[in-house]
């Protein structure tokens, strides 16, 4: 009976939300009213729906998405998939929280340099990787620098020193590759003390040539790399050898939001494998390139029972039979393979429009993510 019901503005006094909130969500189906008055349009909400509107006013403050909101709503009691995605945005969360610490730490160092020009100098930060794992990660990004004269931010590779960990990183907008490196010890008090907080120490964009002929210095050296970052240079000292070279001057794009990903499959294959698969698979020429050259598209699936393959792009629609379909640039992802590969690999997969990402099994840190091609309808 419309006595056992609340009305609009009772719930909303009740729960917190707004009467537009409310009517936003009904239109979202996300909580929809007990009845609507076919006459007035009025609508009435249950008693039990009451905690719904209080468990999604919190939700709502607590900035959740949209479809996570619905989608912890509607989770079956005692699945834990309303605790998963609690546990997901937490994550998101505190890693939105790290990133503004370090950018709040660069935005003091750089209002100091404003205020104090005359007292105030760019740090150096002198330390040491492993001369094998910085090849390494050379090698694992260097695909993805970018050729673009209008972007010359991503002509180079980022050095990223972030606490223990040397990050270098390099994109084309299409593509974005990370490595992980330890950093083995620092050169100066200030260094260590820069290295055990939050905020990176230091980052510069080392130019492609740079990058290259670093590269080609360690080769196959084993023993300790010292790198110093800072005043707009790079230096490096490798075997008695040093190099050095300026930075470029620009400010690199926040990479971090984009390698964080929220995969709903992760498929663990052998390397060869997925070569040889790419290799052999039928594809399609679509325009999806840097400026819209064409490139050769393959289709990754995913099927209702979690069997994972390579297709031609015409292998059906998305979700028509339960299955995954991800499409992407052949080329692309087979240059994002590791050069001997020979080892294990894991793909995520969220979706057909969100990125995927492909990490070696034992290096979970150095990866690579592509986001896929639109098909057309």
């Amino acid at each position: 009976m419309e006595s056992d019901l609340r009305s609009i503005g009772e719930l909303a006094r009740d729960s917190g939300l707004s009467i537009s909130a409310l009517r936003f969500y009904d239109g979202a189906e996300v909580l929809a009213p007990a009845r609507v008055d076919p006459r007035t349009g009025y609508r009435w909400y249950a008693p039990g729906q009451l905690a719904d509107a209080r468990l999604l006013a919190r939700l709502r403050r607590v900035g959740l998405p949209l479809a996570d909101i619905r989608a912890v709503l509607g989770a079956v009691p005692g699945s834990g998939a309303a605790q998963r995605l609690m546990d997901e945005h937490l994550r998101r969360l505190e890693g939105g929280l790290a990133d503004a610490r370090r950018e709040l730490s660069a935005i003091r160092r750089l209002i100091d340099q404003r205020e104090n020009p005359m007292t105030t100098t760019p740090a150096e930060y002198r330390f040491t990787v492993p001369a094998r794992e910085l090849a390494e990660a050379l090698d694992a990004v260097r695909f993805a620098v970018g050729g673009d004269p209008e972007l010359p931010v991503l002509s180079g590779v980022l050095f990223d020193l972030d606490g223990g960990l040397l990050r270098l990183v390099a994109t084309d907008r299409y593509r974005i590759a990370l490595a992980e490196v330890p950093v083995e010890s620092s050169g100066s008090e200030e260094s260590v003390a820069s290295l055990a907080s939050d905020a990176p120490a230091a980052s510069a964009v080392v130019p492609v040539a740079l990058a290259d002929a670093l590269r080609a210095l360690l080769g196959p050296a084993e023993g300790a790399v010292e790198l110093a970052l800072g005043a707009g240079t790079v230096q490096v000292t490798v075997g008695g050898h040093r190099i050095e070279g300026a930075a470029l001057d620009h400010d690199y794009p926040d990479y971090r939001p984009l390698v964080r990903l929220e995969p709903v499959h992760r498929i663990g294959l052998p390397a060869a494998e997925l070569r040889a698969a790419l290799v052999s698979a039928a594809t399609s020429s679509l325009p999806s390139g840097p400026h819209g050259a064409a490139c050769e598209v393959a289709l990754l699936t995913v099927d209702g029972e979690g069997r994972f393959a390579v297709g031609g792009p015409d292998a059906g629609a998305d979700g028509a039979d339960g299955a995954l379909r991800v499409a992407v640039n052949r080329d692309f992802l087979l240059e994002a393979l590791p050069a001997d590969a020979p080892g294990q690999l894991v793909l995520e997969l969220g979706g057909s429009i969100t990125p995927l990402a492909v990490r070696p099994a034992d290096r979970p840190g150095t990866f690579s993510v592509l986001m896929p091609v639109r098909l057309p309808a």
